[in-house]
């Protein structure tokens, strides 16, 4: 069997922990109770595969922002989520989880932009994010893009399909600047 470490990143209350209670557990938390740190195992099969994810819910409130790279240490996979009903949210998968993770994080790991609460778009009152901009922003980041619904199961197999296929790529090349001595 393989394995992979998978960090889960992004605001509070955007359904990280939803997202991975649902998936882990086969059932949908209804009360909210925001996060510190948290560990859950999901296993599945990939191309033959079996793969045992071991993921990191971390708390997304800035008053964890010194704590939470500690949990970044050896990191395969970064989630980096959002909810598609909050564009704040949206907007901070792009100034802070994704610059976070590449400063904090392992120079190899990949990422997967995940958009959360799918089922609550049609019921929106606000402004919501499109796919589109969902996958704008992927391509930006040179990740994947994929929404789901905690509530409802939609897409939950494949995100956590995808974290063991951008496992099983190896390390992406590093965009940390790196020095070469020449002798």
């Amino acid at each position: 069997m393989q394995f992979v470490k998978c960090v889960v990143v992004g605001d509070g209350a955007v359904g990280k922990t939803c997202l991975l209670i649902s998936a882990t557990q086969d059932k949908f938390p209804y009360d909210y109770i925001p996060t510190v740190f948290d560990n859950y195992d999901k296993i599945v099969s990939v191309d033959d595969k079996r793969v045992k994810i071991s993921l990191l819910d971390t708390a997304g409130q800035d008053d964890f922002d010194k704590f939470r790279p500690i949990s970044y240490n050896d990191a395969d996979v970064f989630l980096v989520c959002f909810a598609v009903i909050s564009t704040d949210s949206f907007k901070n998968a792009d100034r802070k989880w994704f610059p976070e993770i590449k400063l904090k994080g392992p120079s190899g790991a990949r990422y997967i932009l995940v958009g959360t609460k799918t089922d609550l778009r049609k019921d929106a009152e606000a402004t919501t994010v499109s796919s589109e901009e969902g996958k704008t922003l992927a391509d930006k980041h040179d990740s994947p893009y994929i929404e789901c619904s905690a509530l409802t199961q939609d897409g939950l197999p494949r995100v956590f399909e995808t974290i063991a296929r951008e496992a099983f790529k190896g390390p992406r090349q590093s965009e940390k600047s790196s020095c070469c001595v020449i002798f």
